[in-house]
């Protein structure tokens, strides 16, 4: 038990950690971030600049209602300004109460959002009821039974996944795991019984009659074909003396007693062929009852099996199989293997869509197998968020979250001075109603 939770400890706390985008490295989308971030900054700063200008216009031509909009803008403007910028850091640097409240607050945010999600979001009612209403399995089968989304998911495996195992993989240990797989695999079939069952039909019948005639027909006919190979050899063999003479007729003897030899056992019922028969079937005798013959056919087997030049040829299974694979992917679109794991999803899918059953026990699984595991973990999910945001950077995670959100806050300066100014005109004419009526 301690090992299971353990292991979903390490894989919840990958799992959060991928899942906050604050701790990435910058991109070009981090760049285009704080290029959008900067603009709304000038856009604030420009309008606030404004409000002083307006103010500095009505002080100097004597325009009351100009300066009461302008003021009061310049105050929203700037304490808006303020708020915001506190959040992230110290205002101008200065260290006041309550500011920087990201970075100094960042445990407390990291122990309130893990409490958060674990106890508003991690609730079986709660959650039983949106599963219900969700649907995984149908909206699944929906979305991957669609080409351009099972597509997309071959990509992932082809372009992401497999290159990875087989760049993780050392080809060292697959070429061991196979040999040690096939040597076992290979030791534990008992040859010579197998070579008894295949060769017992060879002892009777039509079929031993036919394939011994074929081979002594193949075997008449080579030695037809390599007439002059045998001239040669004789040749070779006779003493020098003999000028060649007795090389023709040497060749001759040889040649024409091999092929009567041949031509006589082709005769069922020649004694040659008798003979034949009697040593076939002796031998297959040997080999059906005899446990010595047996072991030696599997000996003589195992030991070609052990040949270097036979462990090289399964050295290189996997190389090919790696090369074929790689190339194969470099097509692209093209990839057989990518198209058939488009269609093995897309086929899945739609085979879903149709069962009913399957439907039920996927939506079952996720509603009471899966939830359970997240329900039972839920202080332990509650925990690797809040240890995980401790465990961040303070000034890193203020600069990242401006990232992310800055650029929206930077309407609340830009409302504030805008709402600001309209207040400031508000103020000034309930003042100067105040002043008509009294007066």
């Amino acid at each position: 038990m301690a090992n299971n939770t353990q292991g979903f400890q390490k894989k919840s706390r990958k799992l959060v950690e991928q899942t906050f985008i604050i701790m990435e490295t910058i991109t070009d989308r981090d760049i285009d971030k704080v290029k959008a971030l900067k603009k709304m900054k000038r856009n604030a700063l420009g309008l606030l600049g404004i409000a002083v200008l307006l103010f500095l216009i009505a002080i100097y031509f004597k325009i009351p209602m100009l300066q009461a909009f302008s003021e009061a803008a310049m105050v929203g403007g700037i304490a808006d300004w303020f708020a915001v910028v506190a959040l992230f850091r110290h205002p101008m640097g200065i260290p006041i109460w309550h500011t920087a409240i990201i970075p100094t607050k960042k445990n407390e945010i990291g122990e309130n959002l893990g409490n958060f999600v674990s106890e508003e979001f991690l609730d079986r009612e709660k959650m039983e009821i949106k599963l219900d209403e969700f649907n995984f399995a149908v909206k699944a089968s929906d979305w991957i039974s669609q080409e351009e989304n099972a597509n997309k998911i071959a990509d992932v495996v082809a372009v992401n996944i497999i290159p990875g195992i087989l760049r993780t993989i050392k080809d060292e240990d697959v070429k061991r795991f196979i040999q040690v797989q096939f040597k076992e695999k290979m030791e534990g079939i008992n040859f010579g019984n197998w070579v008894a069952v295949a060769l017992e039909p060879l002892q009777k019948g039509e079929l031993k009659n036919q394939m011994l005639t074929n081979l002594l027909e193949v075997m008449s006919s080579e030695l037809t074909n390599n007439k002059d190979l045998i001239r040669q050899k004789v040749k070779a063999s006779t003493p020098l003396l003999s000028f060649g003479l007795a090389d023709k007729s040497i060749t001759e003897g040889v040649f024409n007693g091999l092929q009567d030899f041949l031509n006589e056992a082709k005769k069922p019922e020649s004694a040659v062929r008798l003979k034949i028969d009697e040593y076939i079937f002796n031998f297959l005798e040997k080999v059906k009852n005899s446990e010595e013959m047996r072991i030696k056919i599997n000996d003589m087997i195992l030991g070609f099996v052990g040949k270097k030049e036979v462990q090289d040829y399964i050295n290189g299974i996997w190389d090919e199989v790696k090369l074929s694979i790689t190339n194969d992917l470099d097509k692209g679109d093209d990839s057989s293997i990518k198209n058939s794991i488009a269609g093995l999803i897309q086929t899945f899918g739609n085979g879903i869509k149709e069962d009913q059953v399957m439907i039920d026990k996927i939506n079952n699984f996720i509603k009471n197998d899966l939830l359970s595991i997240l329900l039972n973990n839920k202080k332990v999910i509650g925990d690797l968020i809040s240890s995980t945001v401790k465990s961040w950077d303070g000034k890193e995670v203020s600069e990242k979250l401006e990232l992310e959100i800055g650029k929206d806050l930077q309407y609340i300066r830009i409302n504030g001075t805008l709402v600001g100014g309209f207040i400031g005109l508000v103020i000034y004419g309930v003042e100067q109603l105040y002043h008509l009526i009294v007066m």
